[in-house]
């Protein structure tokens, strides 16, 4: 999901671009900076992560302009980060695709909210939902917060997309329904996969880091 050029009104751009900026301030002032500097392992999945996406974003599909599609994997990172940290991790990655020219510039602040901010958001309510239900049994953590909060994130995702672009007047809500909507459910399943497939390799082989497991719960 790329916005492109001349896609988006002025005003859409700077509505957009104060939301992004006040939901990256409270990411930036909600960090612990100083147990991030101290803990080498979140900076290499930070980092990594970011480098991760930024690649893996490269690889899309897509006819009309603004609608590709391409894996998200924003769930994986808000899992392992929080919410904070993974939309400055996925930020970082989307300045890799800015740098290698398949996103512009001037829609930044769009693709960032649409592409990193709402999936991530998202990702961390269904997680926050599953903490309080306080489900005993491991297997909640992983279909409800990996498998299931990557569909409704990419889902949320693209309907908010889809919003952007019919109100901007681009397309019309039929075409965006034969366009796009119309397929979206077929999105969701490869997102769940991906993002289920290694939150689950994660919870076996490295719980540690998950940091929004409490591994206690599931004893």
């Amino acid at each position: 999901m790329g916005m492109t050029e001349n896609l988006l009104s002025a005003s859409q751009l700077i509505i957009t671009g104060l939301i992004f900026l006040a939901i990256l301030v409270n990411a930036v002032r909600g960090t612990d900076w100083s147990a991030f500097r101290r803990d080498q392992a979140l900076q290499h999945s930070f980092f990594g992560a970011a480098v991760a996406l930024g690649f893996v974003w490269q690889l899309r599909a897509g006819i009309s302009p603004g609608l590709s599609i391409h894996v998200f994997g924003i769930t994986l990172i808000t899992l392992m980060m929080g919410w904070r940290l993974a939309v400055l991790s996925g930020l970082l990655a989307l300045v890799i695709t800015v740098i290698t020219g398949r996103e512009p510039l001037i829609a930044f602040a769009a693709n960032g909210l649409v592409t990193v901010m709402v999936p991530a958001l998202v990702s961390n309510g269904i997680m926050l939902w599953e903490r309080k239900r306080n489900f005993r049994n491991f297997f909640a953590y992983i279909f409800f917060c990996g498998f299931f909060g990557a569909g409704i994130s990419v889902a949320v995702a693209g309907m908010v997309m889809c919003l952007m672009l019919w109100s901007a007047g681009v397309y019309t809500f039929g075409e965006l329904i034969y366009e796009y909507l119309a397929y979206l459910p077929l999105f969701m399943i490869p997102e769940g996969f991906v993002n289920g497939a290694f939150v689950t390799g994660l919870m076996v082989f490295h719980p540690d880091r998950l940091t929004t497991l409490d591994q206690r719960r599931y004893r």
